[in-house]
């Protein structure tokens, strides 16, 4: 395996992973095939692996149908990882994927999921997004009670306690898992001739349903289970509601059984969905991903606005947010910046030369562009520095006689333990710095970030969200952290 990105490419925040759920009624479609090109639509969520796992029903002892689960999963891209000979091995009328981003487990392949048991009461399969806060609590119980773990993941909690009370039931299992557990999780579970979906109580990682088309009006051709509703999309579905905070579903033919598994507790969406990870075509909670990046900018322009001949953004997130500002400020917006996008995480950086000159290899600068004004830089966050810094290094060596970095998220001060891949708190330079010396650090004419009130006025400002990393006060107490109190 090739070694990760040098550290001035990673200089963003990274999502765990991506979940999609299938589960066909129209016997002509096919699940598997379905979620594979779903997964496409998710791979920004995670590069390291990919997997779809697969319902295969058969005929049984006393004419009863016996269900069985296939799983294909690989280290690498969607594409990468599945050909046709694989897909065709895996058609089913019920299957479910994932994409992976490592935080709770290393990147290897024992990590990746999805996970399946077998056992003698059938054969579950588990995809999950989030971090568990009590899963090494948890596992050293199982661990007590006999229970094997194969890999170091914190999912393959999740499925060894579905899998120890399956006998009570698949409602009762999975209720009494879920009340186990405790952190973030949008959890898709294929079991028998049921696909199941969850959703922690305060909503940190997204999940949403969704309706497969059947060619008549009245009827469904199935379901999806999904974290973005651009995955909906991608296979031919409309988009029907997000599954709620500590809401569990379960869907069988075509009806959706609901439950609410958690008393009523604050929703707290991670608001970096919207800032960075999800896709900009996505709704999340009813909120607009595009929409609210630009709104975001207006209101960073209101916030700080400085005079400038040129606003441009970093691809790709920093982009709508660039039209915003550029709209409230009256200031012409360009491109200014192409970003490569084949530099994947297994990028080698052969030499130190190269490995310091790593980000130039991202991104470049349209020299004609940017020559002789004063360029607005918009960028999502700040985490180490380092491309940031490069950033206003190759602009001015690009002949741009002022760069100002304006940010549309709120100093990143903390890190997340709720899925999201962020430094030590050391290395965030925001937690290191103030402004004015983090502006003389990277080289800036000037810096400003946008206030944490403009970010959620900016998500339609009712608060629901986790800032944790911005605050420091989290939903649900967190290891090794005292909880913020304002």
């Amino acid at each position: 395996m090739a070694p990760p990105l040098p550290e001035t490419l990673r200089d963003k925040l990274h999502e765990e992973c991506g979940v999609l759920g299938i589960y066909c009624t129209d016997p002509k479609k096919d699940a598997a095939s379905l979620v594979y090109y779903g997964l496409f639509s998710l791979q920004h969520r995670g590069q390291e692996s990919a997997g779809i796992a697969a319902v295969q029903s058969c005929p049984g002892s006393g004419g009863k149908t016996e269900h069985t689960i296939e799983c294909r999963k690989g280290m690498g891209l969607v594409g990468d990882v599945f050909t046709g000979e694989i897909l065709s091995q895996l058609k089913s009328s019920a299957a479910l994927g994932h994409v992976r981003y490592s935080t709770a487990g290393s990147s290897s392949l024992e990590n990746a999921q999805p996970f399946v048991s077998r056992f003698k009461l059938g054969s579950i399969a588990v995809a999950h997004n989030g971090t568990l806060t009590n899963a090494d609590v948890v596992r050293e119980l199982l661990e007590d009670a006999g229970v094997g773990f194969t890999s170091s993941s914190d999912s393959e909690v999740i499925i060894n306690l579905i899998a120890k009370n399956y006998k009570k039931g698949l409602e009762k299992a999975l209720t009494d898992t879920i009340k186990f557990i405790k952190g973030s999780y949008a959890l898709v579970v294929l079991a028998g001739d049921a696909l199941v979906g969850a959703r922690d109580p305060n909503g940190i990682r997204p999940l949403c349903l969704g309706k497969l088309d059947s060619g008549k009006s009245e009827e469904s051709g199935g379901w999806v289970l999904t974290s973005e509703s651009c995955a909906i999309d991608a296979v031919g579905g409309s988009f029907v509601r997000d599954i709620e905070p500590g809401e569990l579903v379960i869907i069988r033919q075509n009806e959706v059984f609901s439950f609410t598994f958690s008393e009523k507790t604050r929703r707290a969406v991670c608001a970096f969905e919207y800032v960075y990870f999800a896709r900009p075509d996505s709704v999340i909670d009813s909120v607009d991903v595009y929409g609210s990046r630009v709104r975001a900018g207006e209101i960073l322009g209101r916030e700080s606005a400085a005079k400038a001949d040129l606003v441009i953004g970093v691809p790709d997130s920093g982009v709508p947010a660039a039209i915003g500002y550029g709209r409230a400020t009256a200031t012409p917006f360009g491109l200014g910046i192409v970003k490569s996008k084949y530099v994947g995480r297994t990028f080698i950086a052969p030499s130190q030369i190269m490995r310091e000159r790593a980000v130039s290899v991202k991104y470049n600068v349209i020299e004609s562009e940017v020559r002789g004004k004063r360029v607005v830089i918009i960028d999502d966050s700040i985490v180490r520095g380092t491309t940031s810094r490069r950033l206003v290094l190759i602009l001015k060596t690009a002949g741009a006689r002022e760069v100002h970095i304006r940010v549309w998220s709120p100093p990143v001060r903390f890190p997340c333990y709720f899925g999201i891949d962020t430094p030590h708190r050391k290395d965030l330079i925001s937690n290191m710095n103030n402004v004015s010396e983090l502006c003389a650090s990277l080289g800036a004419d000037s810096l400003a970030f946008i206030s944490v009130e403009g970010l959620l006025e900016s998500l339609d400002g009712d608060g629901g969200y986790c800032l944790g990393c911005f605050t420091g006060e989290y939903p649900i107490p967190v290891p090794g952290e005292k909880i913020y109190t304002p």
